[in-house]
């Protein structure tokens, strides 16, 4: 009795597959310590199909870079409320920002803690993806700034400076994982962020700031 072949599993479906697994490799031990062999194993195919979908280490390393920082940007695009007041985009992008890293834990770790101590091309990568995100938070202080119609609204290059700022106590935040029981969530975090930031960053787009400088 002849036996039946499996249902054959569609390309993009399979090499998804093996990003996920890579992705979850990758983390765990780092891109120079990960072999082919393990994201085979993980990612339940033979090692000659991941050479042969995704050409090479540094190749599949890449494409779970790209990917994860693509996932990590829309994630962050889509989460922001279009039309709400200024806080409340803010408050929309980084809750965004949080809930993703905190359920993609893997993604965040190969982003930040791999992929940046990689070298080129792959810190290349996160830096691009990080500069398009610096750029969105721009123009949502900008347009708070703009909204407020302060003649002390900070300018241009403020504007720049307080989200490079931003953005980095987002990533600093992200990283963190507090001593003792239980974590923080991603609203937890966004709320901390939002306390911090938003307390003095409301007061400088009414005009109001620090003399001490």
């Amino acid at each position: 009795m002849p036996v039946r072949a499996g249902k054959r599993v569609p390309r993009a479906v399979r090499e998804q597959q093996m990003l996920e697994a890579a992705v979850a490799v990758f983390a765990r031990r780092g891109y120079r310590a990960a072999s082919m062999d393990e994201i085979a194993v993980a990612a339940g195919v033979s090692k000659p199909l991941v050479y042969l979908y995704l050409n090479s280490k540094d190749s599949l390393f890449a494409a779970c870079v790209r990917r994860e920082a693509e996932a990590l940007t829309a994630a962050i695009r889509a989460s922001v409320e279009p039309g709400a007041p200024p806080d409340r985009q803010l408050w929309s992008g980084l809750l965004g920002f949080f809930e993703y890293t905190a359920a993609n834990p893997d993604g965040w770790t190969l982003l930040y803690g791999q992929a940046r101590s990689s070298g080129a091309p792959f810190a290349e990568e996160v830096a691009a993806m990080r500069a398009e995100i610096v750029d969105f938070v721009t123009a949502m202080i900008g347009a708070a700034a703009r909204e407020a119609s302060c003649a002390s609204a900070p300018t241009e290059r403020e504007v720049s400076a307080l989200a490079h700022a931003l953005v980095g106590a987002a990533e600093s935040l992200a990283g963190w994982r507090p001593a003792g029981p239980g974590r923080q969530n991603g609203r937890e975090r966004a709320a901390t962020l939002m306390n911090f930031a938003w307390t003095g960053l409301g007061d400088l787009l009414q005009g109001s700031r620090w003399e001490g400088a």
